[in-house]
């Protein structure tokens, strides 16, 4: 029920905010029995896709011209002849042909980019894990913010994707300001994230873009660990 106009979404010149109230969904080509909600998109600024796919039973989305990222959220999803369910992943290379199929409902968040390849370097290889089995690594030293890197820190990449979990109270240790741009979809719990000067309460379920150089800060508050999955164009140069 709309609360007579007032959303906690945001969006400003160096970053979105994107809660739930406001999602909008709609197929995108190639998509059949399923609906996206596209969190940001070059029209932003951003250079890269990230989306949220909803399917219904029977549901499927074409391959992709760009590179595909996709992380289970519910349900289950097939991709030719592997199945992956919660927490579970993909990398897809540019024009994999496989399509991605649902028998019945699911919801995955997709990340799209024009692969930048380097020269001597060979491109990626489909790989599908379980972000379950990836190790955690404390961030800075602090065991109560766990990182785990699902994507191999290799040159063949040109972006990387973690998740990040904050025991209740635990926070970045500083505000970080750089040249990597994050496409972020809260998994679990909730804080105060600081984007730019403002200041805003966050949840699971809400997204967040942040442009380069846009000052950051999260610290997570509550009874239970906060969680997110993070993307940031990573192992190019700023050129």
């Amino acid at each position: 029920m709309q609360q007579l106009g007032y959303t906690r979404s945001s969006c400003k010149r160096d970053h979105l905010l994107l809660t739930a109230d406001t999602f909008v969904r709609a197929p995108l080509p190639g998509m059949q029995k399923a609906a996206a909600i596209v969190h940001v998109s070059p029209a932003a600024g951003a250079a890269f896709t990230q989306y949220t796919v909803e399917f219904e039973p029977g549901g499927s989305m074409a391959p992709s011209p760009h590179q595909r990222f996709l992380y289970v959220l519910d349900g289950a999803v097939t991709i030719g002849a592997q199945t992956l369910t919660a927490d579970e992943y993909a990398y897809l290379p540019p024009d994999h042909p496989d399509p991605i199929t649902a028998a019945s409902a699911a919801r995955t968040a997709v990340i799209e980019k024009t692969y930048i390849p380097l020269p001597g370097v060979t491109p990626p290889a489909v790989l599908i894990a379980n972000e379950r089995e990836i190790a955690p690594a404390p961030l800075n030293g602090d065991p109560d913010l766990q990182v785990r890197a699902l994507i191999p820190a290799c040159p063949s990449f040109d972006f990387a994707v973690n998740t990040m979990e904050y025991q209740p109270g635990a926070a970045l240790s500083m505000i970080e300001i750089h040249v990597m741009e994050h496409g972020l979809l809260m998994l679990a719990g909730g804080g105060i994230y600081r984007l730019g000067d403002s200041w805003y309460p966050v949840t699971a379920g809400d997204f967040i873009w942040m442009a380069p150089y846009c000052p950051q800060w999260f610290g997570a508050l509550g009874k239970t660990p906060a969680k997110y999955l993070i993307y940031k164009d990573w192992n190019r140069h700023p050129l």
